[in-house]
């Protein structure tokens, strides 16, 4: 029996693969035999997205992890948000989902979580996994008896717990555009819906793996003209676009304008440092500086951390943060088992312009004080290390503070800019940010020259 499994679907966060080139039936089969082998649960819940391979996926993974002996609850179809909240809430030894997030339909994967919610990372399990699956090992279980099946559903008491974030008596009857791609956040809204008080628009909440309209990644902007339009048409308050499997969402405001995640991160810290003052706020190492000047001005204490799912939530749970936020569209809450989820982060967004009696763009405009990148940079490079040493000898007779928290970051008293490593490809990204447009171009263009004489390649 042929078994496909290619080593590269592997990676930092969690498996993703393209179906069934890299990853077949059998593979999915020696993938769940080598979970139960490396981290030996007697207890498993698993859920699915609506991608065309995930019901098959799921069936054969929950077969196999029974057969080993695994008692499984089925989760049905949930997006990773539900697949966090669920392994906070109840006390299986491990989680997973058959997700393979906002890539395009030919993929699927998995994440896999363990007790707590705690998030399963390449150093963590997942290149174990890797390791053994490839080996030679049999991975035969001599089981006498089998893992039972039960069925569990958790969105009414997941639309709970995101709803206790806010009050929502607060909420104002916004209209609002929603579009979730024909991914899971189509499957979760209609809930929310009932919930609040907002006069919905929506966009693609067909649940589709075929993705029809566009690719579910709303961080990239070709993907989010589809609710500015709807925005502009309806005339509505703000519009709203989630990734594929629901865990992360972007804004535009009434006037179409696409918000960043540092936007995003100071609005929310906003709102939580007014709830909760002298609380740790974390942010990432290439958030903007509104980020932790908006901290403690409303009385939260502000601190920087690394980029990366896993490293912020072992940073989370190290110095007990309340809220951190990603430049990525990830945003990450202690009360929610320190794990991110998108529509927490929406609704606490959409209260503080309740509670503020403001549009999204008067807020937005409050904040808009710096100009940055619209997304970072990416150059293919032979030795990262190098150049980061050598951009850092380039610029550091004129830096005013220079650090080596994530990458080489470079601050000026009127611009700064961080150059960090891809944890999993021969990559430097770049990031700027700048007083003013036309300073942050001259800079940019100056960086990119840079590292180019260095012997990067810009990857377009």
């Amino acid at each position: 029996m042929t078994i496909m499994i290619d080593p590269s679907i592997f990676r930092d966060y969690d498996i993703r693969a393209i179906i069934p080139t890299q990853l077949d039936q059998e593979g999915v089969r020696r993938i769940a035999k080598a979970i139960v082998k490396i981290f030996t649960p007697k207890t498993m819940q698993v859920g699915r997205d609506m991608r065309v391979s995930s019901p098959e996926f799921q069936k054969i993974f929950i077969d196999t992890v029974i057969d080993c002996g695994v008692s499984v609850v089925d989760l049905g179809l949930i997006s990773t948000d539900m697949l966090y909240f669920a392994s906070g809430k109840y006390d299986e030894d491990m989680s997973i989902t058959l997700s393979a997030s906002h890539n395009p339909p030919e993929y699927n994967g998995m994440k896999i979580v363990k007790k707590g919610a705690v998030a399963v990372s390449g150093q963590s399990g997942i290149y174990d996994i890797r390791d053994l699956v490839m080996s030679d090992d049999k991975l035969n279980f001599n089981k006498t008896t089998k893992g039972q099946l039960t069925q569990r559903n958790v969105i009414n008491e997941y639309v709970n717990h995101v709803l206790s974030f806010i009050d929502v008596s607060k909420m104002k009857p916004f209209n609002v555009v929603v579009d979730t791609g024909n991914g899971m956040a189509g499957y979760f809204m209609p809930f929310f819906e009932e919930k609040l008080p907002w006069k919905v628009a929506r966009l693609f909440y067909e649940l589709d793996g075929t993705f029809p309209n566009h690719t579910p990644s709303p961080i990239e902007l070709k993907n989010m003209q589809d609710v500015i339009n709807k925005v502009n048409e309806t005339k509505a308050d703000v519009g709203m676009a989630f990734d594929g499997d629901g865990d992360r969402v972007f804004l535009v405001d009434e006037t179409g304008r696409y918000i960043t995640g540092t936007l995003m991160t100071a609005m929310i810290a906003e709102n939580l440092s007014i709830k909760h003052p002298g609380q740790k706020i974390l942010y990432n190492a290439v958030i903007g500086r509104i980020v932790p000047e908006i901290i403690k001005k409303y009385g939260g204490d502000p601190m920087r951390v690394r980029v990366g799912h896993t490293l912020i939530k072992e940073d989370m749970r190290k110095y007990d943060g309340l809220f951190c936020g990603e430049h990525s569209g990830h945003y990450f809450f202690r009360d929610n088992y320190f794990a991110d989820s998108a529509i927490i982060a929406v609704l606490l967004v959409l209260e503080l312009m309740s509670v503020k009696n403001k549009t999204l763009s008067e807020m937005i405009d409050e904040y808009n004080k710096y100009s940055a990148l619209q997304s970072e940079i990416n150059f293919v490079v032979a030795d990262k290390e190098d150049v980061m040493k050598k951009i850092e000898g380039r610029y550091k007779d004129d830096a005013k503070f220079i650090d080596w928290l994530d990458g080489v970051s470079i601050w000026f008293d009127d611009w700064w800019f961080n150059v960090r490593p891809s944890n999993t490809e021969s990559l430097l990204r770049l990031n700027v940010e700048a007083d003013n447009d036309k300073l942050l171009e001259e800079k940019t263009k100056e960086l990119i020259t840079s590292i180019e004489s260095l012997g990067g390649k810009e990857k377009v």
